[in-house]
């Protein structure tokens, strides 16, 4: 899973790097998407790999902070990433006259700066708390990895500062980026019934059904497992929770993305094609 992952997200890198037609801000999104996806699941599954094999899953206290923090800013790039998205398809969709002034190269680079500030100042706040309140030295951590929300629940301070702060954070980095997709989509689907033809309306439609199923995926496994119920939550249930959203989702995104567009798939026909003339 972990090398059809990294492949399938070069290829779409490739493909875009390569395929002039696809030098637009949808696709500069979408190769950020797959760099970040790449990034996003290297930073739990080598060293699974190399827990299983070696037959030791021990990992330092440094090492345990590195991979959530890395793990954070990865995983909000996405999040953010996926936001932004969604801002290019309002755009495109609500306001196409406009589309190429709207969202031209400079503000598409800053949007992904500002994805990564944000990234990395939620990835130092969500630090900060789990330095002050908890204290996992010399502890089991019932996953296969060192997930933020298991390192909350060994505060100190006792499960009450644990949902202080996952609801917070939830709020902060969840509601909100939530509530901003949900009017993008609002207005999307507002413009495209407003279209009179049908096939217009399909065409529409099909510009947004990828960049959706991914949100559907990412947001649908993430929030199952931040923000389930402690009663019914089990180790077991944990584990198979963060390898949907750290391993299953990476996976299927550029799957979701080659597959259902005709631009990403005509090019890696093309690809194809010439190496195996060559």
């Amino acid at each position: 899973m972990y090398l059809v992952t990294v492949l399938r997200n070069l290829l779409i890198i490739l493909a875009i790097s390569t395929d002039s037609h696809l030098h637009t801000p949808m696709y500069f999104f979408l190769f950020s998407l797959s760099l970040v996806d790449i990034c996003f699941i290297s930073t739990t599954v080598p060293k699974m790999i190399v827990d299983i094999l070696s037959n030791n899953r021990v990992i330092s206290y440094e090492g345990c902070l590195t991979q959530m923090s890395v793990f954070l800013i990865f995983a909000s790039m996405d999040d953010m990433l996926l936001i932004v998205m969604a801002y290019d398809r309002f755009v495109a969709i609500c306001n196409p006259l406009h589309y190429t002034i709207i969202v031209n190269p400079h503000r598409c680079v800053l949007l992904l700066l500002m994805s990564v500030f944000l990234s990395l100042v939620e990835s130092q706040i969500h630090n900060s708390v789990v330095l002050q309140i908890t204290c996992f030295k010399d502890v089991k951590i019932a996953n296969f990895f060192c997930d933020p929300s298991q390192l909350l629940s060994l505060s100190c301070s006792g499960p009450l500062m644990k949902m202080i702060v996952t609801y917070i954070v939830g709020i902060i980095f969840g509601f909100f980026p939530i509530t901003g997709l949900f009017f993008s989509y609002y207005k999307i689907v507002s413009s495209i019934l407003k279209i009179p033809s049908s096939g217009g309306r399909c065409k529409a439609f099909s510009t947004c059904s990828s960049h959706l199923s991914a949100l559907c995926l990412f947001y649908g496994s993430g929030i199952g497992t931040y923000l389930g119920s402690d009663v019914s939550y089990s180790p077991i249930k944990g584990m198979v929770d963060s390898l949907m959203y750290t391993v299953v989702t990476p996976m299927l995104n550029p799957f979701i993305y080659s597959l259902r567009n005709r631009d990403i798939s005509s090019t890696l026909k093309r690809l194809y094609s010439c190496r195996v003339k060559s």
